[in-house]
């Protein structure tokens, strides 16, 4: 599997947990990398990690929104395209905190506008392709079916009456739209993922679950979970098995198509479970599970058949949850200490 040698990478939403180790997946690998971030939810320290270990990356702290920094950001990157310099766009920016997607607002403009304004500014700018981030939300109420749910299967979306966090879905699926709208006339190739639950050893927020069950565990020995969090499973995707999806569908031309790919595991969990069996790696054996609060519009089961991206990439996941989780308490562990 191999992305070409010549190609620039730009990312944007760089300082984010994906969006860095892709970037440094590529820098590893030779490639050029340039990257930009407001660090809305981002680290600084990952940014400067890879600006002192990478002569190959460029970085720019700017908010996707900007449009004086877009205009010289892409017509740099316009000036190398036409001296034969190939482009690939990666969109890791996007509002992806349960919290803020009742910001409707902030959500539509970060998750779609500036999704559509950058796919076309690397259209005008001559990139190969457009790689666009979006998420297993999309599948709404109807995240479960047997043997996973599949990219062409029917979408149920809750309303905006019985939640207002499916602006988030309605918007990461507005995103697929134009992707494939613009693969289809012919203006670039690309393709969207739709990823389900990934989580970082090194991810530094935890409104995310497993963040959440860790340092609650970790503080106090117990944990404050959702009501329907006794009924409800879920998988969990590995970061970085995340990003070599991502550089398995950029090195699968034939894969960019437009397509859209599920990425994640085929290991259900519950939530009561993956807190048990995080109590169990922390050797918490006295346990406290506090439910209180209910979200709703929120599915019991999500999972994704992963048949497409298998099938044209060869890319399965390879970090079991039970190694991650290790991965997440040894990091975490060694920062309480430092």
């Amino acid at each position: 599997m191999e992305c070409n040698a010549n190609t620039t990478y730009v990312i944007s939403g760089v300082a984010g947990m994906t969006g860095s180790l892709v970037a440094r997946r590529l820098l590893d690998l030779g490639h050029r990398v340039i990257g930009f971030d407001n660090f809305f939810a981002g680290s600084r320290n990952d940014i400067a990690l890879l600006s002192s270990s990478h002569e190959g990356f460029g970085f720019i702290e700017a908010d996707i929104h900007d449009a004086c920094a877009m205009d010289r950001l892409f017509a740099d990157c316009k000036e190398n395209v036409a001296v034969g310099v190939p482009h690939v766009f990666i969109n890791c920016a996007a509002v992806v905190h349960t919290k803020y997607f009742y910001q409707i607002e902030s959500t539509f403009a970060t998750n779609v506008l500036a999704m559509r304004d950058s796919l076309d500014r690397s259209i005008a700018a001559g990139f190969s392709s457009y790689i666009n981030c979006s998420t297993s939300e999309v599948y709404s109420m109807n995240s479960w079916e047997e043997g996973g749910v599949r990219e062409d299967s029917p979408v149920l979306l809750a309303t905006a009456a019985q939640s207002l966090r499916t602006s988030y879905a309605t918007g990461k699926l507005l995103t697929e739209h134009f992707m494939l709208d613009r693969v289809e006339r012919g203006f670039i190739k690309g393709c969207s993922i739709r990823f389900a639950n990934v989580y970082s050893p090194t991810e530094a927020h935890d409104e995310h679950i497993i963040p959440h069950i860790i340092s609650s565990l970790q503080k106090t020995g117990s944990v404050t979970l959702l009501e329907h969090a006794k009924e409800t499973k879920r998988t969990f995707l590995h970061n970085s098995d995340s990003c070599d999806a991502v550089l398995a569908l950029i090195a699968t031309e034939s894969a960019l198509d437009g397509s859209i790919y599920n990425v994640g595991t085929d290991e259900e969990i519950s939530i009561v479970g993956l807190v048990n069996k995080i109590a169990q790696l922390l050797h918490i054996y006295d346990l406290v599970i506090n439910f209180e609060g209910t979200r709703s519009a929120d599915p019991r089961r999500r999972l994704l058949n992963l048949d497409r991206i298998r099938e044209r990439t060869g890319w399965s996941p390879k970090v079991g949850l039970d190694e991650g989780l290790r991965q997440c308490i040894e990091y975490r562990t060694k920062g309480m200490q430092e």
